[in-house]
């Protein structure tokens, strides 16, 4: 099992994802199953596609972190399906490209992709590029087993782009 954090971009437009990539007959694709069969209000996990009828690989489910409010969220909803989604499947395939993703493993694996979409994000195509970058972020993390330990207890105080000490 491989997990991975990415963060890129800045402001409401910024992209940040939490990958974990496992064997289809692990607790991976249990998770995954689970995950797509128990929708919440709000969070409809959902399979990424590079266009319709054509599933990335290795098969990849969205999982929104933001809540999804169709009634008064509807450009929300439109950058979390539509520039996000595809943000997230152009990542998976540039990670598949670049070889992070083994080709000959593609089939057996199955890969959630938890993503933060803010809800006051604008720009579409700052979305689709940040989500890109930030997936291949994630899996390169993952596959490189990033952070190190070191790294963690060198950083000194903990801080993200919503707080800072």
């Amino acid at each position: 099992m491989q997990i991975g954090e990415g963060f890129a971009g800045t402001g409401a437009d910024a992209a940040h994802l939490n990958t974990v990539l496992g064997a289809k007959d692990g607790p991976v694709g249990v998770a995954w199953t689970t995950a797509l069969a128990t929708p919440r209000l709000g969070h409809t996990p959902f399979v990424v596609v590079a266009r319709p009828n054509l599933p990335v690989k290795p098969f990849t489910l969205f999982v929104n972190k933001s809540a999804i409010d169709t009634e008064t969220g509807e450009r929300h909803a439109r950058l979390t399906w539509g520039a996000a989604q595809a943000g997230v499947a152009a990542g998976v395939m540039t990670a598949a490209r670049e070889r992070i993703l083994r080709a000959d493993e593609l089939e057996s694996l199955l890969l959630i992709a938890a993503v933060w979409v803010d809800p006051h994000a604008t720009d579409e195509e700052a979305v689709f590029a940040n989500n890109e970058a930030a997936t291949v972020a994630a899996l390169k993390a993952g596959h490189d087993a990033l952070p190190r330990v070191a790294d963690v207890l060198a950083a000194g105080v903990p801080q993200n782009p919503f707080f800072r000490s």
